[in-house]
């Protein structure tokens, strides 16, 4: 646990109360503060609205219904809270409800249960969840791309920029790409470049040209 995430507020919601258990307690080893656990949706919200944390992470499949309540409940948070972070946790790869999701944009995941089997990396996407980055896992990222349409906006990109932009899209730094990719920074700022040129993506006073990539790539398919 880096220093500066050490007491970060998480709240965890799960209706398997084992799973549940299990991940508080790994992340209170690893230096955050629980302060709350939750089974169902209208329990997570209650419980939010009460501690106001710095995280939340939510199975999508909760009761009452066991089929979007725990996704419901999170766009409720962001809605009424935006500056929680909003970790989803599912056992399907869903690309609608990784879209919906994903729409706002900022300290927002969506990683499937069966692929979290490394802690130290699990803990290093909190992490980046709670430091306001979108992680999406790899598995749907492929989803993503194998559903494009034909009339694909990311068509114009080389496969080493699709490269890049998905890794883009699970939230990793130019530094994390390069090393993922084995290529030099400077390389991968040029391949960044490209891509804003070819997406059409002007740099704003207040837009984050890099958020927008990400989604136009999560929009195409």
């Amino acid at each position: 646990m880096q220093p500066e995430r050490e007491g970060v507020r998480v709240v965890v919601a799960d209706d398997d109360v084992l799973l549940r258990e299990g991940l508080a307690s790994l992340l209170a080893r690893s230096g955050y503060r629980v302060v709350g656990q939750a089974g169902d949706a209208a329990a997570l919200l209650d419980l939010v609205r009460a501690e106001k944390p710095e995280l939340a992470i939510v199975d999508i499949r909760m009761p009452p219904t066991w089929t979007n309540d725990g996704l419901d409940a999170a766009m409720t948070i962001r809605e009424e809270m935006p500056k929680v972070g909003l970790v989803i946790l599912s056992a399907h790869i869903d690309v609608d409800h990784a879209m919906q999701l994903l729409a706002s944009d900022h300290g927002l995941g969506y990683l499937l249960k069966s692929r979290v089997t490394d802690v130290g990396e699990f803990l290093d996407t909190l992490g980046r969840i709670a430091d306001g980055a979108c992680v999406v896992d790899p598995a749907l990222v492929a989803e993503l791309v194998d559903a494009r349409k034909r009339n694909d906006p990311l068509a114009a990109l080389s496969p080493r920029e699709k490269e890049v932009l998905a890794l883009m899209a699970e939230g990793r730094s130019n530094a994390g790409i390069a090393r993922r990719l084995w290529l030099t920074e400077g390389t991968v700022e040029k391949h960044v470049r490209s891509i804003m040129t070819k997406l059409g993506l002007h740099e704003t006073p207040d837009d984050h040209r890099r958020v927008r990539a990400v989604i136009t790539f999560l929009e195409a398919r």
